[in-house]
């Protein structure tokens, strides 16, 4: 029998796990959340233990096609576990990676990571009472910190009211409700869409309130919801609405968070309403530059130059110009633009989103990065 549950494990004294030094993950087990969510845990290659916040992220490198894709995922294990991780992917149409991992990642399967990293954690806001609102897979970094309270036998003021298209929607339900169980200041509570007549959902019909996120349902879980600290995680729709419906009810605002980073994920409306605010921004700022030295940024695969300003981000550049780069966070932290910079030099300030090895080796982040010279850069 092949364990790692031995005294071997547990009386080593094993370093933190540096993506910069031991980047490998490998699958140890696939967990079936509901019938389109999975949760995937990963162990380090090399001997070591994680350390991180609840509520941050992970970005995986994969190759898919010949392609190589950066992705983000926040973490939905907790850092009291720091021998493994966990991401929690939900399988959505046209999703290239989340359906990758759906259908390809088996256990044993090696993946490259970056990370953990993000501020989207209640530990940097804390407070009485919080309040976690999420939509669908969105769960996952609100798990992740609702899962370090239980398992630091914390019982924390928190109600987490968690959306979900109908019952059999909703994501870790069993283990939301033996966290109430054991916690007596824990209250979870679910809104379905649409509620089915199956009976599973009727063990406790109490917290299952059928229909939308609304001012008069959410007083029903929390009616002193204006006295929390709000994290908010789901579909941007979903969080636009939380932020409309917390604004319009006078909650402060200096008290809200959420997290959203993934952009080619967002629906399509979104991503084309997203796309035209960024569309008149950058027009805007490419008539500030007409009259300024500009740089030229060669895209050598697809033959394509561009003019790009010294203080210009080179993705904003792209951007404006109508070329869609992959991109996520646009802040230098998940590293989903990494490119290889062929010949030239940037000034990049990242915050975290790629290794120095890369950077020796001529990768650079164009979200976060300015040219210094013409630049040619191999896409």
């Amino acid at each position: 029998m092949n364990s790692r549950n031995t005294p071997q494990l547990w009386d080593a004294n094993l370093p933190q796990w540096d993506s910069d030094k031991n980047n490998v993950l490998v699958c140890c087990q696939i967990r079936q959340e509901t019938h389109d969510v999975k949760s995937f845990f990963f162990t380090p290659q090399e001997a070591s233990v994680f350390k991180f916040l609840p509520g941050q992220f992970i970005t995986l490198e994969l190759t898919i096609d010949g392609e190589i894709i950066n992705r983000s995922y926040t973490i939905s294990s907790s850092p009291n576990r720091p021998h493994v991780i966990s991401i929690t992917v939900k399988r959505k149409p046209n999703g290239i990676v989340s359906n990758w991992l759906h259908d390809n990642m088996k256990v044993g399967t090696p993946i490259s990571a970056l990370g953990p990293t993000g501020d989207f954690t209640c530990v940097l806001h804390p407070a009485q009472k919080y309040l976690f609102l999420s939509g669908g897979s969105g769960i996952t970094p609100l798990m992740s910190m609702a899962r370090s309270f239980h398992e630091l036998a914390e019982d924390a003021d928190v109600v987490f009211l968690h959306s979900a298209r109908s019952p059999i929607d909703i994501i870790f339900k069993h283990e939301l409700d033996l966290m109430a169980f054991n916690q007596t200041h824990f209250q979870p509570a679910y809104i379905c869409a649409k509620v089915d007549k199956s009976p599973n959902w009727r063990l406790q019909p109490e917290f299952i309130t059928e229909g939308m996120l609304t001012t008069e349902n959410l007083k029903l879980s929390a009616p002193d919801f204006l006295e929390r600290e709000v994290f908010t995680c789901g579909p941007a729709p979903y969080m636009a609405s939380v932020r409309n419906l917390l604004a319009t009810a006078g909650f402060n605002m200096a008290h809200y968070h959420e997290e959203s980073f993934t952009f080619d994920e967002l629906p399509v409306e979104t991503q084309a309403a997203v796309q035209a605010e960024e569309n008149a921004h950058h027009k805007e700022t490419e008539s500030h530059h007409n009259n300024a030295q500009t740089f030229s940024v060669e895209l050598s695969k697809s033959g394509t130059t561009i003019q790009c300003a010294p203080d210009q981000f080179v993705l904003d550049a792209a951007r404006a110009a109508g070329l869609r780069l992959p991109s996520s966070c646009s802040k230098g932290l998940c590293g989903t633009c990494k490119s290889k910079l062929v010949s030239g030099q940037v000034d990049m300030k990242h915050g975290g989103g790629i290794r120095q090895r890369e950077i020796d080796q001529g990768m650079f982040l164009p979200c976060c990065s300015k040219p210094l010279s013409n630049l040619v850069i191999e896409k």
